[in-house]
């Protein structure tokens, strides 16, 4: 049975209060899109309901603790079927066995839920260092960027700590959605039908005049400050992958 619910965390919690609820604990959950591709299973719509999925929370926090519970969001932002599965598939094996020991990297699928949140606190972290704004003609500070995982969520208190008395755009494109700050708070910003952004992709900035400057300004210092001697091209590239450069304005 596909559980097909709405890509969201709630959703994807509530997913875990029907399969107790119907017992059906062999569900897959899975977005309309994933289910699209598998034509023969069994289909139940899910709906999100913040209460079933509050329910879920607490029961979690209340036998793994708190921090524990948090891995299993950071998992789900993998933005991965097979990943989401195991999740969902640990999260029942809690309740059903009323424990779970997070921390035994000999149980297979706990060494796999850590190996993921691995790779999105890796993701987190390059966020934090490529994110690159730049400055548009009404004084809003925007960046688009495309990681590999979901972690956009991870890194907006990280900006809005440091950029305090900035107001900012962070834009995923390959999601579609991103984080607006104005100053005081942060609120999550996607597009709608009624929208003129169709496509992410088409996405363009009215730089502010003097935005170009500094990224000339920039580009100068960086090239200065290179080292041509000293160059490791197969280290640089470790820490800095090219599928980020993009986004880079020295690498512009």
């Amino acid at each position: 049975m596909d559980y097909i619910f709405d890509g969201s965390y709630l959703g994807y919690l509530c997913c875990v209060f029907e399969a107790f609820e119907r017992k059906e604990f062999d569900s897959i959950p899975k977005t309309g899109k994933a289910a699209e591709i598998t034509l023969f299973s069994e289909k139940r719509m899910i709906s999100t309901d913040t209460k079933k999925a509050n329910r879920i929370l607490t029961g979690m926090e209340k036998i793994i603790g708190k921090q524990e519970t948090i891995f299993f969001y950071h998992n789900f932002l993998s933005d991965n079927q097979i990943e989401w599965l195991n999740g969902f598939r640990l999260i029942v094996e809690l309740f059903r066995k009323k424990q779970l020991d997070i921390h035994n990297y000999g149980y297979p699928p706990i060494l796999r839920l850590h190996q993921s949140i691995k790779k999105i606190n890796r993701e987190r972290h390059r966020m934090k260092a490529f994110i690159r704004f730049v400055k548009s003609n009404d004084y809003l500070y925007t960046a688009v960027v495309e990681p590999d995982f979901n972690v956009i969520p991870l890194v907006v208190q990280f900006f809005k700590n440091r950029f305090a008395d900035q107001c900012w755009l962070i834009y995923d494109l390959r999601r579609n959605y991103g984080f607006h700050y104005d100053g005081n708070t942060v609120v999550e910003v996607s597009p709608n039908e009624s929208d003129e952004i169709r496509d992410p992709y088409q996405l363009e900035v009215d730089l502010d005049p003097q935005e170009k400057a500094y990224q000339h300004l920039w580009k100068t210092y960086f090239k200065s400050t290179t080292i041509e001697s000293r160059k490791n091209v197969k280290l640089h590239l470790r820490h800095v992958p090219k599928r980020y450069w993009k986004y880079l304005v020295e690498k512009i």
